[in-house]
């Protein structure tokens, strides 16, 4: 387990599965501990026993199997809320409250904002509490989810929404790809210095078997290939190399096209 101090939270990241990242927030100021993406229950199970704790509210990004498999046990254990995006609701097992932009959660303590983020998932949202981005399997770092069931420009038009937020803002995505990511954006961003640097720092911390994630916006906006659309002069630059339109949306969707065959 992990630790990351916020102003009004502390976020507590546990590694399930193969490569899958669930968060606890810890509020400070209330007893909500909110689990998110939960994908098995025991990590939670533990620390709850560890520290004599109960489990408030669940909340989810997208219905996918490996965000969603703890909902149900961790309920009938601690007799959480779950929450979850409304778009999705009908495929969020054991869901209490479906959330929107317009909608979101309240929990006591804590100001919540729902980003609806399709693209990887038809219903997938976001949550942004302060300068924390819960985003799923949107954002990763040096990479971006597969689009499964939206539109490339649904996606492209979903990264650009997260590339707004604060350069401090921290990424706690789902899952730990950020190193395979970082091999592929070196294919695409050849002479890029901060994606060399930053693949040194990725290379050193998985060595010491240290997790890549939280990331910052800032770092993603300078190296993640499927945001570096954003820059015109990165842009030009691929779309000479390609023979493709130097428009953000259409180098992004050739770079996406790119990674899905990798």
């Amino acid at each position: 387990m992990w630790s990351y101090q916020h102003s009004n939270f502390t976020v507590h990241q546990f590694a399930a599965l193969k490569d899958n990242y669930i968060y606890l927030i810890d509020a400070h100021n209330s007893g909500a501990l909110i689990a998110v993406d939960p994908a098995e229950a025991v990590s939670i199970s533990r620390f709850c026993k560890a520290h004599d704790r109960t489990l408030t509210h669940i909340i989810n990004t997208h219905h996918h199997w490996d965000h969603t498999d703890g909902n149900k046990a961790l309920k009938q254990k601690f007799g959480c809320k779950v929450i979850g995006p409304a778009n999705d609701a009908h495929r969020i097992p054991a869901i209490d409250i479906a959330v929107s932009e317009k909608s979101p959660p309240r929990i006591a303590g804590l100001e919540i904002t729902v980003l609806q983020l399709p693209g990887h998932t038809s219903g997938h949202i976001a949550y942004v509490i302060d300068d924390a981005l819960f985003c799923g399997d949107v954002l990763f770092g040096a990479g971006c989810g597969r689009v499964f069931e939206g539109t490339r420009t649904e996606m492209w038009n979903s990264l650009t929404r997260l590339a707004e937020l604060a350069g401090e803002t921290r990424i706690y995505c789902a899952h730990e790809y950020t190193l395979a990511n970082l091999e592929f954006a070196q294919t695409v961003d050849p002479s890029n210095g901060l994606l060399v640097e930053r693949t040194v720092r990725t290379k050193q911390l998985r060595a010491d078997h240290q997790p890549t994630i939280p990331s910052t916006i800032a770092d993603e906006i300078s190296t993640n290939p499927f945001l570096r659309p954003l820059n015109a002069e990165f842009c030009r630059y691929y779309a000479s190399l390609r023979g493709v339109d130097a428009n953000p949306e259409k180098v992004f969707t050739d770079i996406r096209d790119r990674k899905d065959r990798f």
